[in-house]
């Protein structure tokens, strides 16, 4: 991997042990030459993890439509920042400048960011590694809930384990590194089934 894209959030909450993950994460990646690519907001999660990668003297990419920089939440102070029309645009742009997804805690956006990269690469649009950092266990019930769709055969337990998983930013990107996730078809064959 050369670039990976963070889907998080445009608020924080806080919560020092997030604040703590977010900078292993930058180190780690800084570390490796690994460039970052994210949302272009200077404001909540997204502004800590830029500011973070910066500060360690990374390379921070930001991708943001012309309507939130208008609203004045676009970091200025990055390595590139495109402007692009649409929320769609955006999460194009960014999956192409990128090699895997790290998803960090957030709201909606974050989770709908997650939700289509993932789609795209059941549907083998891409096939970027996808990760979940599961501070404090933030996302576990959203991980139960995939577990759900397995048993009750809404999805393949092959595309489910298409997630990886961890609360430390370290073995997540360990994980990640040089997997080349391999989806398989997503549509069940049962004729059985009505």
């Amino acid at each position: 991997m050369k670039a990976i894209c963070i889907f998080c959030g445009a608020n924080y909450n806080g919560d020092l042990v997030l604040k703590q993950s977010i900078d292993q994460l930058a180190e780690v990646m800084v570390s490796r030459n690994l460039s970052l690519v994210y949302g272009g907001g200077k404001v909540g999660v997204m502004g800590l993890i830029a500011d973070a990668v910066l500060n360690r003297g990374g390379k921070a990419i930001g991708v943001i439509p012309q309507f939130l920089m208008d609203k004045e939440v676009g970091h200025t102070g990055l390595t590139e920042l495109h402007i692009v029309e649409s929320m769609h645009q955006r999460k194009q742009m960014m999956n192409d400048l990128s090699d895997g997804v790290i998803t960090l805690p957030g709201g909606l956006g974050t989770l709908e960011e997650f939700f289509e990269v993932l789609t795209w690469l059941q549907l083998g649009l891409h096939n970027h590694p996808i990760g979940l950092l599961n501070v404090n266990g933030f996302y576990d019930l959203l991980l139960q809930q995939l577990d759900l769709m397995v048993e009750q055969r809404f999805m393949k337990k092959v595309n489910r384990d298409l997630i990886i998983t961890s609360a430390d930013a370290i073995e997540l990107v360990n994980l990640m590194d040089n997997l080349k996730p391999e989806p398989e078809e997503v549509w069940f064959k049962d004729k059985n089934i009505t």
